[in-house]
């Protein structure tokens, strides 16, 4: 029997998903800023997929970790899911705080892994805490909100590279080894942002409480001995996966084509500058910020727009036609050498990146059942980080040997790989037996 819960008002959605602007501001620097300060300290192009191996693993070991776990706990001060992103943003603010200080490649790769423990601690228990709050009818608004803070996150980050070059770097000289002065403002705003953010959720959202039952498992669980505390969440997740339902394993062909092209997209936009635009590092990296600003604003102008469209043309016709818009922008980019030209199709780039943050979610959480909503969006993830994952142990020797090193070739790459995952999308049909 499911929870019948009172509908929000559009204010009180808002607030409980405006943590989401400090996860996604990080993200939106990792995007953007990290691989150029691993250019910086002396990294080999075909090394950046390997060296964002971080992202992934963590990933697949804390999402859905963190998922199972989180459906078992229960604080009448601190609720269900908040410990855990709580955590997830003091880790992630520390971080950023240190990122820009690194003094060499290792010591920033290894901030990196602390980093993405921290985001995906605090990433996975938010999907689901959207889940446990919003009734059926009010899940789209709730996920395409989410979706308007990626956008507002990440362009917030974007925007902040894009200004703080302008400002403080143009007389500044590119020294080997040494990240520029002017990139340390954007991650001294994102340890603020990541904490504060997640903070203001916190405060103005009050969770469900478990029912008797889900309470007296929850109790049954703080019983077990520690081995067997520890073991639980494996458990859970193995279960969770063999009765998971087809829908998602649909879902899961379509993000291993789509996440492994949004690896690629993000490693190879400041390369991709440097070859046609003839750039330095530093103004590739400002290109490639205002790339992701431009698309971003998109995102945010049309995340609560998608909402009727989903409603009225279904979620799948809605997602597949924003992966071909995302794939037509991927083919575009590289032909284009002027630098307010290219952010044209940025457009296009926006409207799917919406839709890829907020259509899945809304569809998976219609299918699966509310004692588990941790657990399967937990495993929702891990289909997004199993393909960047791939990316960063295949995509080196592909881009080096069939590409020819070069990221023209990369990019066209991922435009391929969009295409394919908008075939897939159309494959997703909600049957009534998920239902």
């Amino acid at each position: 029997m499911k929870l019948k819960k009172p509908s929000l008002t559009f204010w009180q959605i808002f607030n409980m998903n405006v943590g989401f602007l400090g996860i996604q501001y990080s993200f939106g620097l990792q995007q953007t800023a990290i691989n150029p300060i691993f250019l910086y300290l002396g990294a080999p192009e075909e090394m950046l997929p390997i060296l964002n191996i971080a992202g992934p693993v963590t990933g697949l070991l804390v999402q859905p970790i963190i998922g199972a776990m989180s459906d078992k706990t229960w604080s009448a001060r601190w609720g269900r899911r908040k410990p855990y992103f709580l955590i997830g943003a003091l880790l992630g603010s520390v971080c950023l705080f240190l990122f820009p200080h690194s003094p060499i490649l290792w010591f920033a790769v290894g901030l990196l892994w602390i980093l993405d423990v921290g985001n995906n601690m605090a990433m996975e228990p938010y999907r689901a805490f959207v889940g446990d709050k919003l009734p059926e009818k009010q899940l789209s608004l709730g996920f395409q909100m989410q979706s308007l803070f990626v956008g507002a996150g990440i362009l917030l980050a974007n925007g902040s590279i894009v200004l703080f070059q302008y400002w403080f770097g143009g007389e500044s000289v590119e020294q080997a080894g040494a990240i520029p002065q002017w990139l340390y403002y954007s991650f001294y705003i994102g340890a603020f942002l990541s904490l504060a953010t997640i903070l203001w959720s916190v405060f103005k959202t009050p969770e469900i409480p478990p029912s008797d039952d889900e309470l007296t498992e929850i109790n049954k669980i703080k019983a077990l001995p520690l081995n067997q505390k520890i073991s639980k969440p494996f458990a859970e997740i193995a279960e969770a996966i063999k009765k998971m339902p087809q829908f998602m394993w649909k879902i899961g062909a379509v993000y291993l084509f789509q996440w492994y092209a949004l690896f690629v997209y993000w490693q190879f936009t400041t390369p991709l500058f440097k070859l046609t635009m003839g750039y330095s590092t530093s103004e590739a990296a400002s290109q490639a910020a205002k790339m992701s600003l431009t698309y971003n604003i998109v995102t945010m102008l049309v995340a609560l727009a998608l909402v009727p469209l989903t409603l009225r043309y279904g979620g799948k016709k809605i997602y597949a036609l924003s992966l071909v818009g995302t794939a037509i922008a991927l083919f575009t980019i590289p032909y284009i050498s002027d630098p307010l030209l290219v952010l044209v199709p940025m457009i296009l780039f926006g409207i799917g990146w919406a839709a890829m943050m907020g259509i899945p979610y809304t569809m998976v959480s219609k299918i699966i059942p509310q004692n588990r909503r941790g657990v399967y969006m937990g495993i929702l993830n891990m289909m997004i980080v199993i393909p960047m994952f791939i990316q960063t142990l295949t995509f080196g020797p592909i881009y080096k040997y069939l590409l020819n090193g070069n990221a023209i070739n990369a990019m066209l790459f991922a435009g391929l790989f969009f295409a394919i995952a908008a075939f897939l999308a159309m494959r997703l049909n909600e049957t009534k037996s998920e239902l």
